[in-house]
């Protein structure tokens, strides 16, 4: 993921917004919504409110005042799916802090570092975010400052210069470190040309292409207030900062028709194994992912497969760990995982080991993944996995970052409070009958892809046993055909 930050305080990253949600009701507001809690005996989504301006923005409002501490965060429906050249969605976020509304760079570092607070820009697949913590007191100076950043940047030549050199420089220095990279590969085996295959990062021959106008073209294209959410989370008063969105925000206006991809077509599937072999001739081991398509974010089953894959390899002692790891002694950790957008996903293992194992790896990673259907999941381990999981639930949702990040992802996603305020109860309800569904329904087992990056002079015959191959370098432009 890109990243750039302004800050002097060790608050929050972009990367950690994942969270809790709330919304308010606001006089003259479009539409109005109440969250309904549902009580499991356990967490439950704190008290929010959420409305729309009548220009379109969604706003979701989440009181807590415990601490003096308030978070913004401001998200836009313009990730890299959105693409035009590869890379400008992230390059237009990391740019909106290079200068906005008659500020220069500097005077928004100054005015950040001078309060203790911190402003991050960053995008994802699917959005791009601007994420600032500060103090309750400063909200007057730092919530014009995000709307500055959000709406009016001034993409400064020089300073977006010295930006796209670093960037270049890190797509480089990330490509010398396989288990930075090998989603990207991967997402682009799976997904091909559909803007699920695109990579956040971008190529470096994309990005010395780019230019400011393309950079202002998609900022107007896309970051529009019917396009996007703002979710403030931390001490405020609601009545007041009602006034305040409305006085900052309610001028902003839609600019043009949103030109969105419908990710949910052109979704091809997988008819045949392949393997993606990335050539990186100095390696010593390999770093290996298999897998398939996965579920979106919003699947109602989302839960009950977090716990099925907690067995799997989502935990220290789970059975890939377990194998390849404590048993096998052939790596020093292996694990699995859905990676879920709004309209699709992936499934994917992962681990690396020596280049002279790697047949032994991924035979044994392969062998434990088929206990799934072989064996099945007995009584104990369900149990073990059901209670992992409703211990470490509840430390994901608890600062006032976490509780933005997650009404951001809700807005981006389309999923609601329900996921988290029935969060127990899916837990608990999961039966041996319901995780063997789950395994038939959602864990791919044939036509499965691969992504190898080593040294291809030793792994290439390993490679050919599993699919059709296609061999590229890990210096070519991008991450793969």
């Amino acid at each position: 993921m890109i990243f750039a930050k302004l800050t002097s305080a060790p608050l929050s990253k972009l990367a950690q917004v994942i969270s809790l949600g709330a919304a308010l009701t606001l006089g003259g507001c479009a539409a109005t919504q109440t969250s309904d809690v549902v009580d499991t005996g356990s967490f439950a989504v704190p008290s929010y409110e959420t409305y729309q301006l009548e220009n379109g923005l969604t706003v979701y409002l989440m009181p807590q005042r415990e601490v003096p501490l308030i978070t913004v965060n401001a998200v836009v429906r313009a990730g890299a799916v959105k693409d035009t050249t590869s890379g400008v969605a992230a390059m237009t976020a990391q740019a909106l802090l290079l200068g906005a509304n008659g500020k220069t760079k500097t005077d928004i570092e100054q005015t950040v570092d001078f309060l203790g607070a911190s402003i991050d820009a960053d995008a994802g697949k699917e959005g791009s975010y601007i994420v600032s913590d500060f103090m309750a007191k400063d909200l007057d100076v730092m919530l014009p400052l995000v709307r500055d950043v959000l709406t009016a940047p001034e993409f400064n030549a020089a300073e977006f210069e010295k930006l796209r050199q670093r960037q270049i420089a890190g797509l480089s220095q990330a490509k010398e470190s396989p288990r930075r990279v090998i989603s990207r590969y991967f997402d682009k085996l799976v997904f091909g040309e559909h803007p699920y295959g695109n990579a956040v990062s971008g190529d470096s021959v994309a990005l010395q292409s780019l230019t400011i106008s393309q950079l202002r073209a998609f900022h107007q294209s896309y970051y529009q207030p019917s396009n996007s959410a703002l979710s403030i989370v931390g001490d405020f008063d609601v009545a007041a900062m009602k006034r305040q969105l409305q006085s900052l925000f309610g001028q902003w206006q839609n600019t043009e028709q949103l030109q969105a991809p419908a990710l949910d077509t052109g979704l091809a599937p997988l008819t045949a194994s392949r393997v993606l072999l990335v050539n990186k001739g100095d390696a010593i081991e390999t770093t290996f992912m298999i897998g398939g398509k996965g579920i979106a974010r919003s699947n109602p089953d989302y839960v009950g497969l977090q716990v099925v894959n907690t067995i799997l390899g989502g935990r220290f002692t789970s059975w890939l760990n377990d194998e390849l790891r404590v048993n096998a002694g052939l790596t020093y950790g292996a694990r699995s995982g859905f990676r879920a957008y709004s309209q699709a996903g992936v499934f994917q293992i992962s681990t690396f080991t020596k280049s002279e194992t790697t047949k032994e790896a991924m035979d044994l990673a392969l062998k434990t993944y088929a206990r799934l259907w072989e064996k099945g999941i007995d009584e104990a381990t369900l149990a073990s996995a059901k209670a992992y999981v409703k211990g470490q639930f509840p430390p994901k949702f608890e600062t006032s970052a976490q509780l933005a990040g997650l009404l951001a992802d809700m807005y981006l996603y389309g999923f609601d409070d329900q996921f988290i305020n029935n969060f127990q109860a899916q837990v608990d309800g999961l039966t041996i009958a319901e995780s063997q569904r789950l395994v038939a329904d959602y864990f791919p087992q044939q036509n499965l892809q691969y992504v190898l990056i080593g040294n291809a002079a030793k792994i290439a015959d390993v490679a050919k046993q599993y699919g059709e191959v296609q061999q590229v370098e890990i210096k070519d432009v991008g991450f793969g055909k």
